[in-house]
């Protein structure tokens, strides 16, 4: 069985559970349309979405199986594969394969993405494109079929022009240079021109003629506004903090309008002004203490700026404060599976942008942010975060403090599985003490510490270290993936 044909039963099955839904990835049919544009638009979608898409002929608009016959698989077959050759402007190869799905057959449709994008319909300006999005084929934007041509022609997001032809007054009024020097802990130079070099030395900013273009990599890190900046109005952070712990009632909202690196010390102070404290006495001193580290904090936010993906429009990277807990959001899908995080090097689709904020300290190297981030959790005794991988955007949920008695059977095996990683990755093992230690149980209830690690262990997360020693007292645990 070819491996395209494993990945789009998945994504099938994914979609029709626990509530069907149309995924990005994948559109069900019933049968075939009689309307050739309406066909070539979804083909246009999937070649132009990331790693393409696939068509479920065989399934109803309700998610169930309806039933089609040979020869009406035949004819959907030969129609898509000439409406992918001739109706676009860059002919689609598509390929196929019928495949028994819940004793009934599917016929997937697979239309891979293209490399030359935006992939548009034959006969109209390239502005006749589209993608998918919440499980629907919509047009693009005039923006995002810019982007996607710049992308294709080999100009990332970060090299593109954001502001053209300004002068070095101009420049300068719309940049913070002077906190691109304090971060980078180099010296002012005497006059403008300097300036302009050293901004220029780090793609910040390009000479254009006799004057100067604003790059978006200069703009998103050094902005004194991002709303001066037309293309990234939306990719402000935006901070909303909530009455209690629903949606409903939003206490109030703000967007740091700075760009990300000399905002970012702001943007923490700020979330972390927000939050809640409990009162501590230390050296016979009361003192407020935040329920939540802000090494995680700053560690969480700034993975989401640095991992977010610039190209998708409309949205950027959003923190909600709740009364129970933090959810910090950001557009794009995740690089690495989600229950990697802990122990996989970060893959970035920014890697410029992920460079600077590392050589200006406001993130951790790579691959060790995370892990700092779930050890100032677990000795806050906190919940473990939860990643969610959304349709297009990755959710990163960090609770407040809740009793052991009130954690679901979800909530313990997630902080097990967390704290079989943290482990892992510093040479160190899981077992029934660390697991005390981590919940706070107490060696007179192990049985508990037990139960837990039983349950991370039948959902799969955890695994023995040592298949061949029978002795339960002495067992030890790592990760499924070790």
């Amino acid at each position: 069985m070819k491996n395209w044909i494993e990945t789009a039963l998945h994504i099938l099955t994914r979609s029709l559970s626990p509530i069907p839904v149309e995924l990005n990835e994948l559109d069900w049919k019933s049968g075939l349309s009689d309307k050739n544009d309406r066909l070539a638009k979804h083909i246009s979608a999937f070649a132009n979405y990331p790693g393409g898409g696939y068509l479920a002929y065989g399934i109803s608009n309700s998610g169930k199986p309806s039933s089609l016959t040979k020869e009406e698989m035949d004819t959907i077959v030969q129609k898509l594969g000439n409406i992918a050759r001739n109706n676009l402007a860059q002919p689609v190869g598509i390929d196929h394969s019928i495949v028994e799905f819940q004793d009934s057959p599917v016929l997937f449709i697979k239309i891979p993405e293209h490399s030359d994008k935006p992939v548009y319909l034959r006969g109209s300006d390239v502005f006749e494109s589209y993608k998918r999005s919440a499980g629907q084929t919509v047009k693009l934007s005039r923006h995002e079929v810019k982007q996607l041509i710049a992308i294709s022609s080999g100009l990332n997001f970060e090299e593109q022009v954001a502001a053209h032809n300004l002068d070095h007054d101009e420049v300068l009024k719309l940049l913070d240079y002077d906190r691109y020097f304090i971060l980078q802990e180099k010296r002012l130079p005497d006059t403008k021109l300097g300036i302009l070099q050293a901004l220029a030395s780090e793609d910040l900013i390009r000479k254009s003629g006799a004057k100067w273009d604003i790059l978006n990599l200069g703009s998103l890190l050094y902005a004194r506004d991002l709303n001066q900046f037309k293309d990234l109005k939306r990719k402000i952070v935006r901070v909303i903090t909530y009455k209690d712990g629903s949606r409903i009632n939003a206490l109030k909202e703000q967007e740091v309008i700075d760009g990300y690196a000399s905002g970012f010390e702001g943007l923490v102070k700020y979330i972390m002004d927000q939050l809640p404290a409990n009162e501590v006495i230390e050296n016979a001193l009361r003192k407020q203490v935040k329920i939540y580290p802000e090494k995680a904090i700053r560690e969480f936010v700034a993975n989401s700026i640095i991992h977010q993906d610039l190209s998708v429009t409309g949205s950027g990277v959003m923190i909600e404060i709740f009364t129970d807990r933090i959810e910090i959001t950001n557009p794009g899908v995740p690089l690495v599976d989600t229950n990697r995080f802990i122990d996989t090097a970060p893959k970035s689709r920014n890697e410029t942008l992920a460079s600077l904020m590392r050589r200006m300290n406001i993130c951790e190297e790579r691959g060790s942010g995370k892990d700092r981030a779930i050890e100032a959790i677990e000795f806050f005794q906190l919940p473990a975060p939860k990643f969610i991988r959304g349709e297009d955007y990755i959710r990163i949920i960090i609770y407040a403090p809740i009793p052991l008695t009130r954690m679901n059977v979800e909530d313990r095996t997630r902080a097990c599985y967390q704290h079989a990683c943290l482990h892992y990755v510093n040479n160190q093992l899981v077992n029934n003490q660390s697991i005390r230690k981590r919940f706070k149980i107490g060696v007179n209830n192990s049985s508990f510490a037990s139960k837990i690690i039983s349950e991370a262990v039948e959902a799969g997360f955890i695994k023995t270290a040592d298949s061949s020693n029978i002795s339960k007292k002495y067992v030890t645990y790592i990760p499924f993936w070790a």
